[in-house]
This record gives structure tokens, sequence and C-alpha cells, in this order.
């Protein structure tokens, strides 16, 4: 007989006896049902009982409590007290004609500035990603740059441009000219401006809106890329939709920094809202009171901003849990995919160009299940 042989024979309740030992069942402990061994419940004994729970003691944070209360109570009487602050000034101009043609000049170079330069930065940050080395290539060199020269430089550059180029040519290169376009009939000091910051603000935007892609599993585009959807359809109904909760919050911070920013265009001698208190000031010497409009109108607008953004960010969060996972809070096992996956498919398929490439007969569930196949 072989040792394994052997081994099986020796081992009870092994293929090689084909009934098991029953003395093994002698060496295994019972305990009853009532055994300490098996009751996790502890019994509370009278001394435990008599314990008194003390809150913790905190002075530290008492102390800095108080020491913050007062720092506001003096802030607060100095504003109310001091009279350099000139409220009666304040109130005269805070919403006077000449303050609010300003501040509607500030908005419309933060809009302009935003539209163009997120508009930009959405292509730059497809340029990154593009498995086009040029392209990829062009785009760093983009973002290097305008992410390396200070805003006012560039305002002040595009603004003297005419300098450089007195005419802007379009035609062939080393070739014929089609026609000439004069530069300082082209580019105002109000296009020099919109041109700075849009441009300024495209160089952070692509990489915003490249980390947010990058966010986005990889599955997703595998997904729409197995169903034949058109990559820019890909982009701004599948992938985008799914970024943004990683895009908003930079995004908004970026916008606000932009509305701020505009103050820097007062070089420009634009008639925007810090550049008409520093005219009005100027006049009337009354420089506290009027520095103190411009700052309650940017808080005020600053906050608007923010309230918009955190409704926006309620919009794209919907079907999202904290760790920015996809929730159905009907049933996480059906069938048709969670909440984000059938948000995805119902965006996706009222397409027209995706419904004309997975068939004009397929519905949404069934779109949703081809998704969720897909990605597995």
């Amino acid at each position: 007989m072989s040792i394994a042989t052997r081994l099986d024979h020796a081992r009870p309740g092994t293929a090689a006896s084909n009934h098991p030992d029953p003395s093994s069942a002698q060496h295994i402990p019972r305990f009853p049902s009532s055994s300490p061994a098996l009751s996790n419940t502890p019994t509370p004994s009278d001394h435990d009982q008599d314990l008194v729970v003390v809150p913790r003691r905190q002075p530290l944070l008492w102390v800095a409590v108080a020491l913050v209360a007062l720092a506001l109570a003096l802030f607060v009487e100095q504003l109310v007290t001091n009279p350099v602050w000139d409220w009666p000034t304040f109130a005269a101009y805070f919403a006077s004609r000449s303050v609010m043609l300003a501040l509607v000049e500030t908005l419309k170079l933060t809009l302009l500035g935003v539209v163009f330069g997120f508009g930009l930065g959405i292509a730059l940050a497809a340029m990154r990603l593009s498995e086009q080395r040029f392209l990829n290539a062009v785009a760093f060199g983009f973002v290097w740059v305008f992410r390396s020269i200070p805003l006012m430089v560039q305002l002040i550059f595009w603004f003297n441009i005419g300098y450089i180029y007195g005419a802007i040519k379009v035609g062939v290169p080393f070739g014929p000219t089609f026609f000439t376009i004069p530069t300082n009939s082209l580019l105002s000091a109000m296009g020099a401006a919109v041109v700075g910051l849009a441009l300024h603000q495209a160089a952070y935007a692509a990489e915003i809106i490249r980390a947010g892609i990058l966010s986005v599993d990889a599955g997703q585009f595998d997904a729409a890329e197995a169903l034949g959807i058109p990559r820019a359809r890909r982009l701004f109904h599948i992938v985008l939709p799914q970024a943004m909760p990683s895009i908003l919050p930079n995004a908004a911070n970026e916008v606000v920094g932009l509305f701020k920013g505009t103050s820097i265009v007062s070089v420009l001698a634009i008639p925007e809202l810090f550049y008409q208190v520093q005219v009005i000031y100027g006049r009337n010497s009354r420089v506290i009171p009027l520095l103190m409009v411009a700052t309650v109108w940017y808080i005020i607008l600053t906050t608007l901003l923010s309230v918009a953004q955190h409704a926006i960010e309620k919009h794209y969060a919907r079907g999202r849990t904290r760790g920015g996972r996809a929730k159905n809070s009907a049933n996480p096992s059906s069938p048709e995919g969670t909440v984000g996956e059938r948000q995805t498919a119902d965006r996706v398929v009222r397409s027209r160009a995706v419904r004309s490439r997975v068939g004009r007969t397929m519905s949404a569930t069934q779109f949703r299940l081809a998704l969720q196949e897909a990605m597995r």
C-alpha cells in the first residue's frame, strides 16, 4: 500500500473510508445554550448603574468662542460709530445711475468672459485628451502660456496689439492676401478686455474640465463607443453630464474670481464698477464710502452666484450619493439599472442622431439594458 493510500485510510471521513469515524465526534466541545461563553449580552451590575455621565469639558473652545465674539462686536461697533465710513454718502451713491450702469458693464464682461472662456476651455480639454499628439501639444502650450502670464499683462498687451499689427491680413500664408482689416477698428478697449479675460479663463477652464472628464468611469466611454454613438454626442450627452458634479465647484470658483477680476480692466479705462467708483471719489474725495459701495455690490453679486452654484450642483447631484456613486432609491438591483444610468439613457435616447444609430424603435428601457450590458 502506498503512502497516500495509508494516509487516506488513516484520515477519518475521507473518500477512502466510506463512512466517517463516529469517535471523532466525541472530541467536539458542546456548550449549553445558557453558557456565558455564548452569551453576548453584558449584564450590568449595580455599581455600573450608579455611574454618572459627565459631559466633556472644553474650556479652550469656550475661550476661543468668547474671543471671536468680542472681535465681531468690536468690528460692528467701529462700523456704526466711526465717522470715517460716512454711511450717508454710501447710501447716496449705492444705487445711483452711474453705479448701476457700471454694474451692468461688469456683468457684461463677466458673462462674455465665462461664455467664451469655458467654450474654448471645452475644446482645449478635448484636445488635451486627444490621441493626436499635435493637438495635445498645442493645447498644452496654450494652457502653459496663458496660465503663466498675469491677467493685467495680457489685458495691456491686447489693448496695444495695434502697435504690433497695424492690420490683420486674411489670405494664403506667404501668398496672396484676400482682404485686410485695421486692428484698431477691429479690437476696441472693450474687445481687448473680453479677449484677455476669455483667453485667461480658457486656460484654467480647460484643466478643470479635463479633470472632470477623467473622473468619469472608463466604462461609460466603452459603452457609448460600443453602441455606435458619435463622438460629439458622446461628449455632450454622456460624459459631460456625469462630469459636472466634479467640474462645478472649481468652475464656480473661477466664475466668482472672473467677476471680481473684472476690476483689473479699469487699467483700460472701461467704465466698469471699480473704475466708476474711482472716478467718483476722484471728484469728491470720499474714498472710503465709495469703496464700500463697490465692496457691498461685489458681496451681493458673489452671494447670488453662490446660490446659483448650489442650485446647479443640486440638479446634477440627483441620483448620486455623497461618495459620487449612482444610487437607486427604489430598487438598487433593478434590471433597468441605477438612477444615474437611467438618466444617462433617457438623455441620450432623446437625441435624434443616436436614435438613428441604435434604431428608431428602441425604447428608453431597451437602451438602458443595452447600455448596462455594454458596461459589463
